[in-house]
């Protein structure tokens, strides 16, 4: 029983790091990343969809990204969602393809980034307390139904707590190196 709480438990947390990855990589840094358009959205075909499922997208070099429409018809779309979206980007459209250049961030875009990046780790390290109230929740329930002992009860909660802290500090290490990357000039 308690082996079961703490597994699901450190799954999880572990989905909550991956999130926490997968948000990081939409942050901009000074270099080209595909992963940094994942967020964006296009109006196509009446409806909004990701524009990896509309376009083909890639970093020939470390200053570009190029984004190549499946329907060229739909580059005004794309056009119009990244310059619209708050990445600061100002795409090049000839029509078959659109160039996405990087400029380099400024000191305060570097800082509002950070902030940025502060605020997604606060919100997984939330989730990760959440995940660890729902657990001893469940031990405590157990304990209640006299399932498991008074000793099996604090051993999970022990092993629990233990789980929290180290992917608390994953998150921690992670937004560090974030920002790190960031503040590099």
């Amino acid at each position: 029983m308690i082996k079961e709480i703490t597994k699901e438990a450190k799954n999880r947390m572990e989905h909550a790091i991956e999130d926490f990855r997968r948000k990081l990589g939409t942050v901009r840094t000074g270099r080209a990343s595909t992963t940094l358009l994942d967020n964006i959205h296009v109006d196509a075909y009446g409806t909004q969809m990701p524009i990896n499922q509309l376009s083909t997208i890639h970093a020939p070099e470390a200053a570009l990204i190029t984004v190549q429409p499946f329907d060229p018809q739909l580059s005004g779309a794309i056009e119009k969602a990244i310059r619209s979206s708050d990445l600061g980007l100002n795409p090049a459209n000839d029509g078959k393809l659109i160039r996405i250049p990087i400029p380099a961030l400024t000191e305060e875009r570097r800082r509002q980034l950070a902030k940025v990046i502060g605020e997604m780790s606060e919100e997984h390290k939330t989730a990760i307390r959440n995940i660890r109230r729902d657990a001893n929740d469940k031990l405590k329930k157990a304990l209640k139904e006299k399932t498991v002992s008074e000793d099996e009860e604090k051993d999970g909660l022990s092993e629990v707590q233990k789980l929290t802290d180290a992917y608390v500090t994953k998150v921690s290490e992670l937004a560090k190196h974030k920002e790190d990357e960031i503040m590099k000039v």
